[in-house]
């Protein structure tokens, strides 16, 4: 009589055993808090880079945003990408252009030149958590996947904790354009950890000796799907707007609404990354458990939207007594979106995971891009209108909480379940 794990083996022969899937989730990780870092940075240099650069808010949205124009950018050929050659291959070649990226940020000498950079980096870092969650779902059962994706954003949370008041620590020891150079280096001791320990693709998906018919080498199923389209509002304004905040807005907001000074900002970052850090670990305990007790990611995503709506307006409203605490409390009852991601992987078979996956990181980010350089252009619209700073920030947030609100609205008023496609 075959024991269990034989017979999982045999039903499943792409399943890696607990040792090899805790190096290869090692090896991600590592790139993964790389791409965090340099993605959140910018809040902590934003005081440095303003008065080096003579940036408006406009200009610091821009260059904070320029990464995310980058990132989405990619998504669409990575996904097919990844479906094709897998991530060990794919992500090397991208980890490549975030090296050079790097490289040239800490040469600019112009705003231009810095945007260029920025959207360079975050091409380079676009496969950092799409390659690893395209080979989750065919190397881990899908327990074991809800819980790697809540731990590789709990990585990114560690990445965005380095960047708050350790950096802010080594700015007067190497200056900003160094830091730079330490990120190329750390970017390239992670891709030596992933051509080492990560599996080659294999050429033929589990699944194409089933009874499925071939996937299309088209989005079209991914665009088509209700539950993707259901899952795609809170996506882009709700979730990239948490993005937004966490890696830009929160630390102006601290500055220029509550009075903090550039290290008291940077040391709340640091307190509002830790708590996403301890969220994030969180998730991934309690995931496999709630799951198997019928919630499920839609209905976790479904509960937890309104809360961190409460938690906006409550500091929009506050305004200048408005500060790390308020930020890392919408963060963290925000958090519930980060499931959305594997919930949407599993929406759709194994071979058109990576396309699933990219499409919606796709919105994802967009969003961010948007939302993190449309409250830089409205705060310098309502100042221009007579506003002054706080209140300018406040109808800024306040246009947001509206997409964000519209977007939830829309996920309550679609039927679809995420049953694989």
């Amino acid at each position: 009589m075959p024991e269990p794990a034989e017979m999982a083996h045999k039903a499943h022969p792409d399943r890696l055993d607990r040792k090899a899937g805790a190096l290869v989730f090692l090896a991600f990780a590592a790139a993964y808090f790389c791409s965090a870092l340099v993605r959140a940075i910018t809040a902590t240099l934003s005081p440095v880079l303003t008065q080096d650069f003579s940036l408006q808010a406009s200009d610091l949205g821009l260059l904070a945003g320029g990464y995310f124009l980058g990132f989405a950018a990619t998504q669409l050929p990575l996904g097919a990408w990844l479906d094709r050659h897998g991530p060990k291959r794919v992500i090397l070649w991208f980890l490549s252009l975030a090296v050079l990226g790097c490289l040239a940020f800490s040469a600019a000498s112009s705003f231009a030149w810095l945007l260029a950079s920025r959207v360079l980096v975050g091409m380079g870092v676009s496969a950092c958590l799409m390659a690893p969650l395209t080979g989750y779902r065919r190397w881990f059962d899908a327990a074991t996947l809800l819980r790697a994706n809540s731990w590789m954003l709990m990585t990114g949370s560690l990445g965005m904790l380095a960047s708050t008041l350790p950096v802010q620590w080594l700015m007067p020891l190497t200056g900003w354009r160094p830091l730079f150079w330490i990120l190329a280096a750390l970017l390239l001791l992670s891709m030596a950890g992933i051509a080492w320990l990560v599996p080659a693709w294999k050429a033929t998906p589990t699944l194409a000796a089933s009874n499925l018919p071939p996937a299309p080498a088209s989005y079209a199923p991914v665009w088509k799907s209700r539950y993707f389209r259901k899952m795609a509002p809170l996506a882009f304004f709700n979730y990239g707007g948490m993005v937004a905040i966490q890696t830009l807005w929160a630390g102006p907001w601290m500055v220029r609404v509550a009075g903090y000074s550039p290290i008291e900002s940077a040391t709340g970052l640091f307190y509002l990354n830790a708590a996403m850090l301890l969220t994030f670990l969180i998730w991934g305990l309690v995931t496999p458990w709630l799951a198997q007790r019928g919630w499920s990611a839609t209905r976790l995503i479904g509960w937890g939207v309104p809360l961190s709506l409460l938690v906006l307006a409550f500091n929009i409203l506050a305004g200048a007594h408005t500060g790390w605490l308020g930020w890392a409390l919408f963060c963290v009852t925000s958090s519930a979106m980060g499931l959305a991601q594997p919930a949407v992987g599993m929406a759709f078979r194994a071979a058109l995971a990576g396309r699933a996956l990219s499409a919606y990181n796709l919105v994802i980010f967009a969003g961010v891009f948007v939302v993190q350089w449309g409250i830089g252009l409205l705060v310098d619209a309502f100042a221009a209108l007579g506003l002054g700073t706080v209140a300018s920030f406040q109808v800024a947030m306040g246009v947001f909480l509206c997409c964000c609100i519209a977007s939830y609205a829309y996920f309550c008023s679609v039927n679809a379940d995420n049953s694989p496609q």
